[in-house]
């Protein structure tokens, strides 16, 4: 008999092993994974045959042969008859980080100021705001960049009647001509002045925070921020014999002649990013400041703040940790939206290395590789970024 009930346990401790979530949790997994790999090997396999089969050679040697195409507009030194294609992908990279971090810039600018405003008490701007939001959130991207650079920027005046913006320079249909700043000796010391400047005011609005929290008493951090960032360099340009000048672009027979030329399709690209982000961080920026508590409105009202006091220094703050979290996915998708500016030519990094490039080597593997990885690269330090600037602005429990 006791032999007999030793076999029994042996089926019945299976079944219970088998029944058990973890073990079972284990199996599937195992399974999925192997599937997984096998799969990529599949892919890989047939993915080195078709390259093959098209006499293609695989690798990233390519980047290393000389590109021969032109690049309209280029950040970084680059030139047709001996840049390399690894030289297309770093001057496409940073024309795609100008347009994402200006764009940034001004997108936050514009969609603080249109969400504050569709809370306002005068209802003419409050409308305003409004028909801002539902119209250009509602339109595709693609068919306003098209609309500010084949309808709005076309209406600009040709190149020999270009408008003059005084100190500004000059806009015509080819681009804006703007003054080009010349750096002579002793301009790094401007520079140092500048990064002094900021880190100061970084330190300084530290300092007063932690100053306010003990005794309650405010400072004019911004005020005395921007002098610091401001002045220092100012100080340090007069100290240092004026090094800094100035290339004014002069007006020719065929267009203005000197400065610098920021092209139609990046204004126009600028343009319709910004605004169109713009009109969703405005609804994010209007969620955010309704999140906060009436309650404290009422209560900074009582101590006379003003409504400027009480917007800067109560509201937003408040609203700051409503706003980071959405923000952060409208940061990221502006940034991944500017590989739209292939349709309008503007030279970023689809265009000219996803484009022209893989059209001109076939490598069409290790280009969109290094795309995607890019741009994955890209916004995963954007989160990083804002999350620990979201964990800044946490509540910390005293």
């Amino acid at each position: 008999m006791a032999v007999e009930a030793g076999r029994l346990e042996e089926p019945a401790a299976k079944v219970a092993l088998l029944n058990d979530p973890k073990v079972r949790g284990w199996i599937f997994q195992s399974a999925l994974l192997v599937v997984i790999v096998w799969l990529i090997w599949v892919g890989l396999q047939n993915m080195y045959a078709n390259l093959a089969a098209a006499n293609i050679a695989s690798g990233f040697g390519f980047l290393e042969r000389n590109a021969g195409f032109a690049i309209s507009q280029s950040l970084l030194e680059y030139s047709q008859e001996s840049s390399t294609y690894g030289r297309v992908f770093f001057v496409g990279l940073a024309n795609t980080l100008l347009m994402a971090v200006v764009g940034v810039i001004l997108a936050t600018i514009v969609g603080f100021t249109v969400g504050i405003a569709r809370l306002s008490n005068n209802w003419v701007i409050r409308q305003l705001a409004t028909a801002y939001v539902e119209t250009l959130r509602n339109i595709p991207l693609l068919l306003q960049i098209f609309v500010w650079y084949f309808a709005v920027l076309r209406l600009l005046p040709s190149r020999r009647a270009s408008w003059d913006l005084g100190f500004l320079g000059q806009l015509n249909i080819s681009g804006w001509f703007a003054p080009k700043p010349v750096f002579g000796e002793g301009a790094s010391l401007m520079v140092w002045a500048i990064v002094v400047g900021v880190v100061g005011a970084f330190l300084l609005g530290r300092w007063a925070h932690k100053r306010q929290e003990e005794t309650g008493q405010p400072f004019p951090v911004f005020g005395t921020g921007l002098a610091m960032i401001l002045g220092l360099p100012i100080f340090a340009y007069l100290i240092s014999g004026m090094p800094v000048s100035f290339e004014m672009p002069v007006a020719g027979n065929f267009g203005p002649k000197g400065g610098s030329r920021l092209y139609p399709e990046f204004i126009g690209l600028l343009l319709a990013l910004s605004m169109y982000t713009a009109s969703f961080i405005a609804e994010i920026v209007r969620a955010g400041i309704l999140a906060v508590d009436k309650g404290q409105t009422e209560a900074s009202a009582a101590l006379g703040l003003r409504s400027g006091q009480l917007l800067r220094l109560v509201i937003i703050p408040q609203a700051m940790r409503v706003i980071i979290p959405p923000l952060t996915s409208q940061y990221l998708n502006l940034t991944k939206n500017s590989s739209l500016a292939v349709a309008i030519a503007y030279p970023d990094l689809v265009s000219v290395f996803a484009g022209t490039a893989l059209n001109q080597t076939g490598q069409a593997v290790e280009i969109l590789l290094m795309t995607m990885l890019t741009y994955l690269g890209l916004s995963l330090l954007t989160s990083a970024f804002m999350n620990w600037y979201n964990n800044k602005m946490a509540l910390v429990e005293r």
